[in-house]
């Protein structure tokens, strides 16, 4: 049975993938959103976690932000422009990141 969408809510969903960028084997732990060698995402949530948008451009990683201890990454699709911004995670790369700080 699929649990209703809630807006507001994350759905978290557990997927492995292959970065379309650079082509590591990303072990996704139902909160990856992007590859964490090169910081490419994928545009696929209109809600985080439902995989409903029809898009799928990749997400290039634009800029960064630090602020209250962790790090925040701005992305912008390069299929339809929107942009985003999501959490940086723990084993993304730190020198790539380090360099999009603005």
């Amino acid at each position: 049975m699929v649990e209703p969408r809630v807006p507001g809510r994350f759905r978290k969903t557990p997927e492995n993938f292959t970065c379309e960028n650079c082509g590591v084997s990303v072990a996704g732990n139902g909160y990856t959103d992007h590859c964490p060698k090169c910081l490419y995402g994928r545009h696929v949530d209109i809600m985080p976690g439902d995989r409903s948008e029809k898009c799928r451009g990749m997400m290039k990683p634009v800029h960064a932000f630090y602020k209250d201890g962790s790090y925040t990454i701005s992305y912008r699709c390069l299929k339809c422009g929107i942009e985003r911004r999501f959490k940086a995670a723990p084993d993304d790369n730190t020198e790539l990141l380090l360099s999009l700080l603005k």
